[in-house]
């Protein structure tokens, strides 16, 4: 059962410093091609740019979106993540939602903490209290007892604790494919199924 049945217009998507730019990109793809979304509010933390040029040759925030999309797209909105005053760091801000991908384990002890000292923990405090869709897909492994005390916090408070964790059934030809078709299921999951997306049918025995 999806989180959210009905397919949100208006998501923030916040790209933390995990590795697993990959993600992200595929994320914003989607996103971007999405007629139901009609608005994006992207943000980006400081090591979040490290792992992107590290892991994708993106440097710089200057036309990041057209550097990411290979176009620009006028319904994402880049905000800084220093920016506490923003849209999306209020709860009269009608957003249907945030992912959080990928979600480093900084992000989530600041987030299950409500510590909301930059504007991704703020507006996942946000997400949070006003009781909207928050996915948080953590990477990270091995996963010491604080980063699982840290995850049962935030699902305690609300949270979708959703892994990088890619699928192997459905025979993914390379990286890419493996990150679209997680992408898809997160997607899913908050209500916006991709077309083309792979469902597992079952074996006959």
């Amino acid at each position: 059962m999806p989180l959210n049945p009905t397919p949100p217009r208006t998501l923030t998507l916040a790209i933390t410093g995990a590795s697993g730019a990959i993600y992200a990109i595929e994320m914003l793809r989607a996103l971007a091609a999405d007629d139901r979304v009609t608005h994006i509010d992207l943000v980006l933390s400081t090591s979040a740019m490290r792992v992107l040029a590290e892991e994708a040759a993106v440097q710089g925030r200057t036309n990041l979106v057209e550097k990411l999309l290979g176009q620009p797209s006028p319904k994402i909105h880049l905000l800084a993540h220093e920016d506490i005053g923003a849209p999306i760091a209020s709860g009269s801000y009608p957003s249907d939602g945030m992912i959080v991908l990928p979600c480093s384990m900084g992000t989530l002890a600041g987030i299950s903490h409500g510590l909301a000292q930059n504007l991704i923990e703020r507006a996942a405090d946000v997400c949070l209290k006003e009781r909207r869709p928050l996915i948080l897909c953590v990477r990270e492994t091995p996963l010491n007892l604080i980063h699982i005390r840290n995850m049962a916090a935030a699902t305690e408070a609300g949270a979708v604790i959703y892994p990088c964790i890619p699928t192997l059934y459905d025979h993914p030809q390379d990286t890419t494919a493996m990150a679209r078709n997680f992408v898809h299921r997160v997607l899913l999951h908050i209500g916006l199924p991709q077309p083309g997306a792979f469902q597992w049918g079952g074996k006959s025995s």
